[in-house]
């Protein structure tokens, strides 16, 4: 009878729970359409996309880098000196507004949710301002609502591999 072979002690390896491993990360913002979305990626970006008053103002989404500094990464490369300096960066996603029935294909729906595969998080955006200029989509301001909408759309599509969505209690 041959020796029985010896069990491998070594641990298997470990995979990112969420992502991909990189130094940068990629967020998606989301949202119904004409809750500002547009508007917030312009001012975390310091660009000028266009964020007009109509719905699916965006239909592409606009995509931008934005250096994160970080004063701890600096001192480490004082200190060590290594022969490059990569420095951490955060992709940002503006994504085109999410209606009811997306998962069915309202809307921009396959659209939008395949561009959300694409990025690691959601940055979700909610509408809590009145304003009879700028047009919603329900003709109604509900944040309740309208995260309801979103969550449920997201679930619905998580079925065919969108993404498992996580929730916490308010």
């Amino acid at each position: 009878m041959p020796p029985k072979a010896a069990k491998s002690k070594e641990a298997p390896a470990e995979r990112p729970i969420l992502g991909r491993f990189s130094s940068h990360l990629k967020i998606g913002i989301v949202g119904l359409p004409n809750v500002g979305k547009s508007t917030l990626f312009n001012t975390l970006t310091k660009l000028s996309i266009p964020a007009e008053n109509f719905p699916f103002c965006t239909i592409e989404p606009n995509e931008a880098r934005v250096n994160i500094p970080d004063e701890r990464f600096e001192w480490l490369c004082q200190l060590f000196k290594p022969k490059s300096e990569v420095a951490a960066f955060l992709e940002i996603h503006d994504i085109a507004g999410l209606v009811r029935g997306a998962h069915e294909g309202q809307g921009l729906g396959n659209s939008f949710l395949s561009h959300i595969r694409a990025v690691d998080g959601i940055f979700h955006v909610l509408r809590a301002f009145e304003d009879p200029d700028i047009i919603h989509v329900d003709d109604t301001v509900d944040p309740v609502r309208d995260l309801e909408v979103i969550s449920a759309e997201l679930r619905l599509k998580e079925g065919s591999g969108c993404f498992a969505l996580l929730e916490e209690e308010v």
